[in-house]
């Protein structure tokens, strides 16, 4: 982690995302190796080799069809990409806002001008999975 993401807040519970969220809409999570890194790259579309337009990211934001708790929204979603991390320990998850410019093959949102908010501690992660593994039949797609 270079120097200025190693300056940006941490985060360290997942109560402290769901408030942060509720007090400033429109944040995104991204696992990469961080905003200083990301600022002069390209998301690029592995399977094509296509660069994208901005940044993917995952919403944090719950849909409006969403009934559940905002921090059931919040676990979902930070694990949904976690194997980021877990294939490359250069990588962390930072939360971030922008100007949506697209979506990804993935219909992930992409971003662009893009302005680095907070870290999210590994105990973030941790109690994010431990929240999906038991409260969401994780896994389990349409047949």
């Amino acid at each position: 982690m270079n120097a200025l993401d190693a300056e940006l807040p941490e985060l360290d519970s997942l109560d402290e995302l769901d408030a942060l969220v509720g007090r400033m809409p429109g944040l995104h999570v991204r696992y990469s190796e961080g905003f200083e890194h990301d600022r002069d790259e390209a998301s690029i579309d592995t399977e094509s080799g296509l660069e994208l337009p901005g940044l993917s990211v995952n919403p944090l934001d719950p849909q409006p069809w969403w009934t559940r708790e905002r921090a059931d929204w919040l676990a979902r979603q930070l694990c949904q990409y976690k194997h980021l991390r877990e294939r490359n320990p250069e990588r962390f998850a930072w939360v971030l806002r922008g100007r949506i410019v697209g979506r990804g093959p993935d219909s992930e949102p992409l971003l662009a001008d893009v302005e680095p908010v907070v870290r999210l501690s590994g105990a973030v992660l941790d109690e994010a999975e431990a929240r999906y593994r038991t409260r969401f039949d994780a896994g389990r797609g349409p047949e």
